[in-house]
């Protein structure tokens, strides 16, 4: 720690603990107590049961759950895939043309993402690419709205690497590709995989562009848990975002181990 003097690091983990435990744990806290109650009329709820992780976790529930993997799963692949891709053809343009493409891939994150949602509707609401009412445009959306990052993680990474490996590998004959696929890649491995969960992470919990867009047959946890909340069923909801953070969790510490393996290399 940058505190030296131990009254100094106990100050700071005193004022780390007061701000984060109201502004970040407590929130979560209420959320797990929620999915537990039968009633919440007082400052702490009123019963208990498991009830709430039955319906969170069967019929309409799992298959949201499920819809939201995969739809996840195959938006992060994609934006890391494209978002990779521009940052290594970014790494090789002057610097006009790399504010350009910074530019170009942080605008679906400087706008709301209702405006994205909108946008992706219209645009693919008409022939020759109709997409309206299937499940291919929102995965489309999610990946518009997570590529920006993986883009950003990525560059940030590219400009860091040290020009002599590839600067050797060539002087030994290595072709260009394989300069890409044994060298650069394997470098920018750990910046992968955190891209790859922080998208993942994102694509999970997106609500705004997905109520725009999705199909009967589509819909996502988020979806579910705004629409158990509408309707006032406030503790099924909570099991269902219990259910998603869970989830979500589970996947980013397996992504962390894939990630903590490839710094090692």
């Amino acid at each position: 720690m940058l505190v030296h003097s131990r009254g100094g690091r106990w100050a700071a983990r005193t004022v780390f603990f007061v701000l984060f435990l109201p502004v970040f744990a407590l929130p979560l806290l209420v959320v797990v107590a929620a999915s537990f109650a039968t009633n919440w009329s007082g400052a702490l709820p009123s019963g208990f049961t498991t009830g709430h992780y039955a319906a969170a976790t069967t019929g309409e529930s799992l298959q949201a759950l499920t819809t939201s993997l995969v739809t996840a799963l195959t938006a992060s692949v994609l934006a890391l895939v494209v978002g990779t891709w521009a940052a290594l053809a970014a790494a090789a343009l002057g610097t006009g043309g790399r504010r350009f493409m910074d530019a170009l891939f942080v605008l679906p994150v400087a706008v709301p993402s209702v405006v994205v949602g909108l946008a992706v509707l219209v645009a693919f609401s008409e022939p020759p690419v109709l997409l309206n009412g299937t499940r291919q445009i929102v995965i489309l959306a999610h990946t518009v709205l997570v590529t920006a990052f993986a883009y950003q993680s990525v560059s940030a990474a590219v400009r860091r690497l040290d020009p002599m490996y590839e600067q050797a590998a060539a002087s030994l004959g290595a072709r260009p590709h394989q300069v890409l696929w044994r060298v650069k890649l394997p470098l920018l491995l750990p910046s992968l995989t955190a891209a790859a969960g922080l998208c993942f992470a994102l694509s999970m919990g997106e609500l705004s562009a997905t109520v725009m867009l999705y199909p009967p047959d589509w819909t996502t946890l988020p979806v579910r848990i705004f629409a158990a909340t509408d309707r006032g069923s406030l503790f099924t909801g909570a099991a269902l975002a219990v259910v998603l953070m869970t989830t979500t969790l589970l996947v980013l510490l397996g992504v962390s181990r894939i990630r903590t393996k490839a710094s090692y290399r």
